[in-house]
């Protein structure tokens, strides 16, 4: 049995090189970049134990004092004498702070989406600065923002009403905008061949491919303000969260864990509403 072996210029094996790079040869680079990052991230893991102090010890160290603040949570005594006024007056204002700083949020939002849309304001000075201001009030956390509020106009729901507002006005407003620049450009033709003004093809033609959106995300938006109200409390703005930091404060355990299942149950109704006005208003999607 004879074998044959023909020779191959080194023209002809570098094309076939270049045509099957991992049938000739390994690449380096593919070979060695995945083990260099499960590397790195183990080091920086290792790094980050080291430099925060992160040990067996002081993670299961403190699972005593865990066990004796869950069980003051789950023994609710003297109920008949919490204050359920102050509670519930707390939750209603924090419903308050949410829905209104949404909802002027969402009518701010509504006209910087459109004017942060390339395809409605063309001038790329004006659209470079609406971007940058919006990035500015998103940029800072809602709870920096209170604490500015806070000390601007004291405290009280009005401080988390500004901040989520704030906050919320920027978040929106950035997803408003890409709605708007993503919309079918065939219903836009057809307003703007009727001789309709700018101002007729945003509502006639844009609006109605983007209400849709703009609605969902508010909602959205207005069950997660629900849970930020309650950490504004904490810094003074007011709410259920400044009931939660008092009882915590003083330790009322039982009294705190009642006020966080009336937050986890007013979320989930929130959840409930904001589906069923999604249903109805907006339609459910065929898959």
């Amino acid at each position: 049995m004879s074998t044959t072996v023909s020779s191959l210029s080194e023209a002809e094996i570098a094309s076939l090189q270049a045509r099957f790079p991992d049938a000739l040869g390994h690449d380096l680079w593919r070979l060695w970049m995945p083990r260099a990052v499960v590397a790195g991230v183990i080091g920086y893991l290792a790094l980050s134990c080291w430099v925060f102090d992160i040990t067996f010890a002081r993670l299961f160290g403190g699972l005593d004092k865990m066990w004796i603040v869950i069980r003051s949570m789950v023994v609710w005594k003297d109920m008949e004498t919490w204050d359920y006024s102050g509670i519930f007056q707390g939750l209603a204002e924090t419903l308050g702070m949410a829905f209104l700083g949404t909802f002027v949020a969402t009518l701010l939002a509504t006209v910087l989406g459109f004017v942060a849309a390339r395809n409605i304001v063309s001038n790329r000075i004006v659209h470079h600065l609406v971007r940058r201001f919006l990035d500015l009030l998103r940029g800072v956390d809602t709870l920096i923002w209170a604490l500015v509020f806070v000390r601007a106009v004291g405290l009280g729901p009005l401080a988390g009403v500004l901040s989520i507002m704030v906050s919320d006005t920027g978040t929106l407003s950035k997803l408003y905008s890409e709605a708007v620049e993503n919309v079918d450009q065939r219903p836009i033709e057809g307003v703007r061949s009727t001789g309709a003004s700018a101002l007729k093809i945003c509502r006639f033609g844009y609006l109605p491919q983007v209400l849709p959106v703009f609605l969902s995300t508010s909602l959205y938006w207005f069950e997660s303000n629900t849970r930020s109200a309650t950490i504004l409390g904490i810094v003074g703005a007011g709410g259920i969260g400044m009931q939660l930091s008092e009882r915590m404060k003083v330790q009322y355990w039982d009294q705190a864990c009642f006020i966080i299942l009336l937050i986890l149950v007013t979320v989930a109704i929130i959840d409930v509403i904001s589906k069923w006005i999604r249903t109805n208003l907006i339609g459910k999607r065929e898959l």
